[in-house]
């Protein structure tokens, strides 16, 4: 009879969770939410750390929040910061303790740069929060790449019904920015729920939307890893070469022009146009977030004269009457406050003198993802009408 009462309390024990099993001694950590929205959008963050001397939050994309806040430390060790009212979207943080970046351990939302990992919080209230609508599904796809010789990495869209349908879809490949990942188009840039809400508002087609890896190798700002140009270069190729050709033979993909589209921000907007202008008979529409032809406007470290090389170099394609026929749809959107609006400008000048309509969308706001969530909104249900 005592064997079974052991066995009870064993098993008692082991069901209750681990804080009954912990040593004797042992105190266990303070119960608290890491991450809380409040209903008037205030954010409060907090992190247990009760040996730290300093906990700041870094969170660039919370406005005010450029330089950080600081955290105060309660008697339990436990530190906390509110900040807001904060416009509703998604953004990244993480704790710096005692000059250590830290994420979250208490908060499983997470979102992918090229060589870290960020926390995650959502403040509901705008097109970009989950509603109660069909969901597509995004998947993640690792292909091998011939062009690099190794394994690569993509985000898939599928939008909601494509399981059960036979029906094919256009496609719309979607690039990030410098210093970001695959990931984060469907994470901070929340693409799917996007879509999922669009399609469902009836503002979009149902599309297929790819999300490629826009890196080749480690990319750090100020030097360091793989240079800037290769990186472009290998993108191009193993885009055009591996990953379109794959994508277009896996999944239920329409083909033509009229069913191909592409953009993307910062870095990737200047991807976009590469790939774009240089088989532009492949593309019905481009996309240009935040962007343009780097160096266009000349000025810079050892670029103080425009560069014009991209121009000159398809100079042919840019005069083609023919190619400008099948193109439905050249935007551009960027923030007046944005380091890249005088690069956005000159490349929207560059392709009018060569007698492309583009449509020139400028906004309030800087280099965010707030506004490049906002320029998908706007630019997605453009694509594709019949």
């Amino acid at each position: 009879m005592l064997r079974y009462v052991a066995i009870a309390v064993v098993a008692g024990m082991v069901l209750a969770g681990p804080g009954l099993a912990q040593p004797p001694g042992r105190q266990r950590p303070p119960e608290f939410e890491s991450v809380r929205v409040a209903g008037d959008r205030k954010i409060t963050f907090k992190v247990l750390a009760p040996k730290a001397t300093s906990v700041k939050l870094s969170a660039g994309d919370i406005p005010g929040n450029n330089q950080g806040a600081d955290l105060k430390k309660d008697d339990r060790g436990v530190w906390e910061v509110t900040v807001g009212p904060v416009p509703p979207g998604a953004y990244r943080y993480h704790f710096n303790i005692d000059g250590v970046a830290v994420v979250d351990p208490k908060n499983p939302a997470t979102s992918e740069s090229n060589q870290n990992t960020w926390s995650l919080v959502t403040v509901p209230g705008d097109f970009s929060a989950w509603k109660d609508v069909p969901h597509g599904a995004v998947a993640q796809i690792t292909y091998p790449s011939k062009t690099l010789e190794k394994a690569r990495r993509a985000h898939v869209y599928t939008p909601p019904g494509y399981e059960k349908s036979l029906d094919s879809y256009p496609v719309f490949y979607l690039l990030h920015g410098a210093s970001d990942s695959d990931n984060s188009w469907s994470t901070v840039g929340r693409a799917g729920v996007i879509l999922d809400n669009l399609i469902a508002a009836g503002k979009a087609r149902p599309m297929i939307v790819v999300m490629p890896a826009g890196h080749t190798g480690v990319f750090q700002w100020g030097g360091g890893g793989k240079p800037f140009d290769k990186q472009m270069e290998e993108f191009g190729d193993d885009f055009s070469r591996d990953l379109r050709p794959l994508v277009e033979k896996t999944y239920r993909v329409k083909g033509g022009r009229a069913n191909r589209a592409i953009a993307g921000l910062s870095m990737g907007g200047a991807q976009a146009l590469n790939v774009a202008f240089s088989k532009l008979a492949d593309y019905g529409y481009v996309g240009v977030f935040s962007s343009g032809v780097f160096g266009i406007v000349g000025g810079g470290a050892g670029n103080a004269q425009p560069n014009r090389q991209w121009e000159e170099s398809r100079k042919a394609d840019l005069d083609n009457a023919e190619l400008k026929k099948g193109l439905k749809l050249v935007w551009f959107g960027c923030g007046e406050k944005d380091f890249l609006i005088e690069t956005s400008r000159g490349t929207v000048k560059m392709l009018k003198s060569h007698g492309f309509e583009v449509v020139n969308h400028e906004t309030g706001g800087g280099h965010t993802w707030d506004k490049w969530r906002e320029y998908l909104n706007d630019f997605a249900p453009q694509l594709f009408a019949e």
